[in-house]
């Protein structure tokens, strides 16, 4: 698979329990190759007319371009915010070993 066909996803939660169940079930479901959390980051967003500042944790999901569409629905449906962040970047350059990992453990 061509390396543009990799994808970076980034979403925010309200906490670990809430990104880990979501971040679990994107890896049972094979959308996902691995889900990463980076805990208490801080936002600061207007939401509704309002500046708000909260502690989130931040997903890192490491997914196939073919996977995405699922990704997105799953994290809209089962995610608690209203409008979660869900932003995909594609990978320009990664290992050629790691790459061809997410291929394998991901459904095509």
């Amino acid at each position: 698979m061509p390396q543009d066909q990799y994808l970076l996803v980034l979403c925010t939660f309200p906490n670990a329990e809430e990104a880990r169940q979501i971040g679990t079930q994107l890896i049972e479901l094979q959308v996902a190759a691995c889900v990463n959390l980076i805990p208490q980051i801080e936002s600061i967003y207007r939401w509704k007319g309002e500046i708000k500042q909260e502690s989130e944790v931040m997903a890192v999901i490491k997914t196939t371009m073919n996977n995405y569409a699922e990704i997105e629905a799953r994290i809209r449906e089962l995610h608690p915010y209203d409008t979660p962040e869900v932003i995909a970047v594609p990978i320009e350059r990664g290992a050629t070993s790691y790459l061809n990992w997410i291929s394998e453990v991901t459904r095509d």
